[in-house]
């Protein structure tokens, strides 16, 4: 979970995703198209993926992917980063992030 805690603070809008995920590509198309420019982990590609996917799915990640960091806090999946869209309260979100400057 420390990797997971580094990686997260690194960038204002982190994904855990995985290349085959059409929800992960959902939500990295959604905070792409707001201008996010979200650090994006595939899991199936990089190494030590499995073990970044087990630390997610400890942290109540369920699934694991996509799981959606913003300020270095756990959103969570599609549904929930879909939610605060529709809602109104994901750009400002973002924007307390530091992910948009807009």
């Amino acid at each position: 979970m420390e990797m997971i805690t580094k990686m997260v603070l690194e960038r204002p809008v982190v994904i855990y995703s995985k290349s085959s995920c059409c929800m992960s590509h959902t939500v990295k198309t959604l905070l792409c198209d707001f201008g996010a420019n979200p650090a994006v982990y595939e899991l199936d590609e990089v190494s030590r993926g499995r073990e970044i996917e087990q630390a997610l799915l400890r942290l109540g990640c369920s699934p694991a992917v996509p799981a959606v960091f913003i300020g270095g806090e756990l959103v969570g999946g599609a549904n929930e980063v879909m939610s605060l869209h529709l809602n109104g309260s994901l750009i400002p979100m973002l924007k307390r992030a530091g992910a948009l400057w807009v």
